[in-house]
């Protein structure tokens, strides 16, 4: 058994660790979620939201889609 497991993020493979998060899997494909500067959302496959802290099975698709806007408040 290995110590990752493959998801998809805007149609692009990534590893994360088993047992891993969505927000992991993002920060290997935008530099701007890791920073955290810029509003970005979550989606899987049908476009339905996920939290950052949502544990990802093998194979597991995700959108991020980044916003210039920065959040009221």
């Amino acid at each position: 058994m290995t110590d990752t497991i493959p998801v998809f993020v805007n149609e692009r493979r990534v590893l994360i660790p088993r047992g891993g998060t969505a927000a992991m899997a993002a920060q290997q494909l935008d530099a701007a979620f890791a920073a955290g500067g810029a509003s970005v959302t979550l989606t899987d496959a049908r476009g339905l939201p996920v939290p950052p802290d949502a544990v990802l099975a093998t194979g597991a698709i995700l959108r991020v889609a980044v916003s210039a806007r920065r959040a009221s408040g």
